[in-house]
């Protein structure tokens, strides 16, 4: 019997050096960008007949009006779509943006441009107050309609990840389509717009086919709400809702709508086609395209500057500062000569600089001093709202006035005299007018009230102020928002009066001429949003342009135009077939503008087709602002208790067969638990894999309510590999057929603590600290059979001498920075570093010392050129026990060519004294290593100019590497320090990397290892993105 027994001895020593290869138990994140909790918020839960709502005081009077309108939306929604919600709807309500992308309710960070999100596992509505009523009601209502998506498509609030509603699974276009149309209508500027833009180039039509609308390049929002708008005039509202259920039965749009409309989709899609050209093609003969008025500044050109907008025009006319995202990876200030167009410099650079969180480029466009020298513009910093002031001579920003007191500020106005700078602000979600002074460092409040007052800019004789506000046409009690209109404000008394304009229309962005006796501005009295000038002495109205698409910002509220000061020029954004550009206006009989005719057919260019729809349900509940809406009575307001429910399931699994080891019984599952902020998050985890011995158990802990972040784990994991041996033999003196199993088993315990401080969103410490307790077993189990009879005549398990239990005492500390910009299958742009010490204490005493530096340049669009330099090394007495596993340089992100499942026995020419050495494959381990690697990266597709968007038709992207590697111990030192014995390996290749549908990036290399000799191109495959 021993000879079997001796079988095993291979296994069981590498079993043995195996021992130690410890993985932390509470797992921090290796790499990434930071959600900063910059402010710990005391929430409070105001209830309402449907709806929980989670505010805190700033925000108390957002909140109130937030409850009355959800549940005016609740009425409309359940009425439309003929459902009632399960249970209890959860709205988290946020005073601002910056503040809203701290939640925790929402996984992962949250963009500028996301105005809420409603998350399907426990329905939760996450938004921020928008700022004004009109953004507030709109989201809400957008919102909302998801939660009825979810919870008509699901079995009310799923239990596991497997179970989740089939509309978390539909295309965009129909979700966020539907989502638009049901809280908007057809009556919606901002979708008829971009379906204007899209049949702007008489040349070429660019309106999606069914297929397409699932295309990125069709905006999903606008497309999406233009053709179910379509959908809903021809069969009626409650088509809506047919739809709805009938994709999340079959989980399938199209076949939804072949079932529900009896037509096919493509048919469908050819008619709407067809009305929109008739609705909008028309409009064409008297609207004119902007170049007619004034010449192109900046353009959008392919997929690059696609957005330019907030423009605003030094005093003198000749300088211009803008939004643009033609630095590709996010959107930023730039300088341009305003004659020309020509760019000068890029001031900012979002994307990389963690100074700034945010430009507010969606709302606010900046200012120029008087001089010309210096320029304002409004940011977040560090969670804050500030004003920067930037030196335009120097370049370089001269001053960062905080303003902490508020939530948000937007377009900041430069007073004539230099001194003051007027802005909106947000305060407890809602937005005024504030002045700040320059010399005193005091800011004043100019109004007070839940009115919108956005844009202001200051009289040439620095005694008003002009700003757009809906003040004039909205009722609080009902809490129907009207249009807005422009207001004057003066400064000293802080008394507002109404100017002229258009009844039923939207005035915004107002501008002074020069001489301060018109007003420019942005106005829609026939749907188009045009440039208009008023004539203030005698109230006169007169029209600059007349465009076929549009003067407009990113939203129907951004700023779209500017006036110098000094000088006539007048520059707008205007939307187009291919994104937002620039126009400039000099010419003085364009200034002065022509009368304006209104368009006879009412609405006409504001209306989604068709024109006459088969019933008004939506827009009956629409325009009825009674409907539902709960008087203005105090809610019930409750402290919010942050105890801890069962978010979801993981997907339980049980399991029965048989193998080598015998047969075997196992299963688990994983409860994953929070609170409804997701500041506690608590997961426990159980799997069984057979017996007690091999129990696997965990619960661990997660706060996430303030700036410092911690965690605990208390976990059992056993580790189970083995041998397996065969032969003929003899039992009890009979010749046996014997069968040998030897089960080894490592179990780790571990209790252990994590701390994680950020410093901004890209820098941060990480401290960790844990004990482990590390056992070990071993059990031989001979079965033998008789060979005369078959039968089995042995059974006995045995055990065996195992090594001894190591207690380990472990901490880290950690200071991580990463400011990099990662694609779909590697990082593109900017820098990232770890450097980490580890100690060890206990059966164990070693410190791990790690050093890892990447940096990824950008020579030329869109090819990377990335470096890393890594060094992982375990110094102090016991860093070389042979119980710990060696590094080895060619595991998968470290030197590639040299995996270990790429070596064979020929390879292997033992040294002259040690005949069991493999020197090709030992130079690759040792107890400390250095890497460096250096790869030119470049997307495939998207550097051939075939398909759109920074990488084209697919995530592909093209590689060519030049990996270097060093591995030593104190018995093998490097030779580059002379004395050594260990030289460098060495390799190089390429290949490609392939984003395979948002779930795991594959690469595939060939790759030469110029250290193994005989050894030429060899292929390579890992599942990982770029280091």
């Amino acid at each position: 019997m021993s000879s079997q027994r001796c079988s095993f001895r291979r296994t069981l020593n590498l079993f043995t050096l195996g021992l130690v290869a410890l993985a932390p138990p509470l797992h921090a994140q290796y790499f990434g960008r930071n959600k900063v909790q910059y402010e710990s918020f005391d929430f409070r839960v105001l209830k309402t007949e449907h709806f929980d709502i989670y505010f805190y005081p700033r925000e108390e009077a957002a909140a109130a009006h937030a409850a009355r309108m959800s549940e005016r939306w609740y009425a409309r929604l359940s009425s439309i779509l003929d459902h009632e919600l399960s249970g209890r709807q959860p709205l988290i309500l946020y005073a601002s943006a910056p503040e809203f992308q701290q939640t925790n309710a929402v996984g992962g960070t949250l963009g500028e441009g996301t105005a809420g999100v409603t998350e399907s596992l426990r329905r939760r509505i996450v938004l921020p107050t928008g700022g004004t009523l009109g953004d507030l009601d709109h989201v809400i209502g957008h919102e909302l309609v998801h939660a009825f998506q979810y919870d008509i498509t699901g079995n009310g609030r799923p239990t596991s990840l497997g179970a989740l509603p089939a509309a978390s699974q539909l295309p965009l276009w129909f979700i966020e389509g539907m989502a638009e149309y049901l809280s908007i209508g057809s009556l919606a500027p901002q979708t008829a717009m971009w379906m204007r833009g899209a049949l702007a180039d008489s040349g070429r039509d660019t309106l999606p086919s069914f297929s397409q609308l699932e295309d990125p390049r069709y905006f999903p929002y606008r497309y999406g709400h233009a053709f179910l708008a379509w959908i809903a005039g021809h069969r009626g509202d409650q088509v809506i809702g047919q739809l709805l259920r009938g994709a999340g039965r079959r989980r399938d749009v199209a076949a939804a709508i072949s079932g529900v409309l009896n037509t096919s989709p493509d048919t469908l899609v050819a008619r709407w086609h067809a009305e929109t050209h008739a609705a909008y093609d028309p409009l064409k003969a008297n609207t004119q395209p902007p170049g007619t008025l004034g010449r192109a500044l900046v353009v959008a050109k392919g997929n690059e500057g696609r957005y330019n907008v907030a423009p605003s025009v030094s005093p003198d006319g000749n300088l211009m500062m803008f939004l643009s995202d033609r630095g590709l990876f996010s959107i930023d200030l730039f300088l341009a000569d305003a004659r020309t167009g020509e760019v000068r410099r890029q001031i900012t650079k979002t994307a990389l600089d963690p100074h700034y969180q945010s430009l507010q480029f969606i709302q606010s466009a900046g200012s120029w001093s008087p001089d010309g020298n210096r320029f304002v513009f409004a940011g977040i910093s560090r969670g804050d709202p500030v004003l920067s002031v930037y030196d335009v001579k120097r370049g370089k920003t001269e001053r960062d006035i905080a303003l902490s007191s508020l939530e948000e500020v937007f377009n900041p106005s430069w007073s004539p005299d230099g001194k003051r700078i007027a802005f909106a602000g947000l305060s407890g979600g809602l937005s005024d007018l504030f002045v700040y002074d320059l010399e005193t460092n005091q800011m004043t409040r100019l109004t007070n009230d839940a009115f919108a007052d956005l844009q202001p800019v200051w009289s040439p004789d620095g005694r008003t102020i002009a700003f757009a506000t809906d003040r004039f046409t909205t009722d609080l009690a009902l809490l129907r928002v009207g249009h807005y209109a422009i207001g004057l404000i003066d400064v000293a008394s802080s008394q507002v009066r109404r100017l002229p304009g258009f009844g039923g229309a939207r005035h915004i962005s107002p501008q002074w001429s020069a001489d301060g006796a018109s007003l420019f501005f942005v106005a829609d009295p026939d749907g188009i949003s045009n440039v208009f000038r008023l004539e203030l002495a005698g109230g006169s109205l007169s029209q600059v342009t007349d465009l076929y698409t549009g003067v407009s910002g990113i939203t129907e509220t951004s700023p779209a135009l500017s006036v110098a000061q000094q000088a006539g020029r007048l520059v707008y954004s205007v939307f187009g077939a291919n994104g937002y550009e620039l126009y400039a206006v000099d010419a003085p009989e364009v200034l002065a503008g022509r009368p304006f005719v209104a368009d006879t057919a009412e609405n006409r260019a504001v209306t989604l087709p068709p024109a006459q729809r088969r019933n008004s349900l939506l827009a009956d509940l629409l325009n009825n602002p009674e409907l539902g809406l709960p008087s203005e009575t105090e809610f019930a307001v409750q402290p919010y208790r942050s105890g801890v429910s069962l978010t979801y399931v993981g997907r339980p699994s049980l399991i029965a067969g048989s193998n080598q080891f015998g047969t075997f019984v196992g299963g688990g599952a994983a409860l994953y638990f929070s609170d409804i902020l997701g500041n506690h998050n608590l997961v426990t985890a159980l799997q069984v894999n057979g017996g007690l011995k091999d129990v696997t158990a965990q619960v661990g802990y997660q706060n996430l309510g303030r700036r410092l972040n911690w965690g605990g784990v208390v976990q059992q994991v056993p580790y189970l590999t083995g041998g397996f041996a065969q032969g003929v033999g003899e039992v009890d003196g009979q010749p046996a057929f014997i069968e040998q199993q030897l089960l080894l088993r490592q179990t780790n315990r571990d209790v252990a603590g994590l701390v994680s401080y950020p410093f901004s969103e890209v820098q941060r410490v990480e401290v960790q600290a844990g004990y482990s307790n590390i056992s070990f077993d071993r059990e031989l189990r001979t079965r033998g059979f008789s060979l005369t009879t078959g039968e089995e005549i042995l059974d006995q398990n045995e055990d065996l001498p195992a090594p001894s239990s190591l207690n380990l005492g472990v901490a880290s500390a950690a200071l991580v920075y990463d400011n990099s910009f990662f694609g779909a299958t590697s990082p593109i742009l900017g820098q990232r570093y770890r450097l980490e010490v580890s100690p060890t204490v206990g059966s164990l005493r070693y410190v791990g010392i790690l050093g890892d530096y990447r940096r990824y340049f950008m020579p030329a669009r869109p090819f990377t050129f990335a470096t890393r330099l890594l060094h992982y090394g375990r110094y102090a007495r016991d860093g070389e026990d042979p119980r710990l596993q060696p590094l080895f340089l060619g595991q998968a992100g470290l030197v590639r060519g040299y995996r270990y499942g790429s070596f064979n026995a020929s390879e292997c020419v033992p040294a002259p004294d040690d005949s069991s050495s493999c020197p090709v494959f030992d130079q690759l381990l040792g107890s400390r290593i250095v890497v460096g690697n250096a790869e030119l990266r470049f997307p495939l597709f998207g550097a051939l100019g075939i398909g759109s968007g920074y990488y084209g038709v697919f995530p592909i992207e093209f590689i060519a590497f030049g990996d270097a590697g060093l591995a030593w111990d104190n018995a093998n030192k490097p030779s580059v320090f002379g004395s050594g014995v260990r030289d460098p390996v060495f390799s190089a290749g390429a290949g490609l990397r392939i984003n395979l549908l948002g779930f795991v990036v594959a690469e595939i290399v060939l790759v030469r290892p110029f250290d193994r000799p005989g050894k030429g191109w060899i292929w390579q495959f890992e599942l990982q993105p770029g280091f």
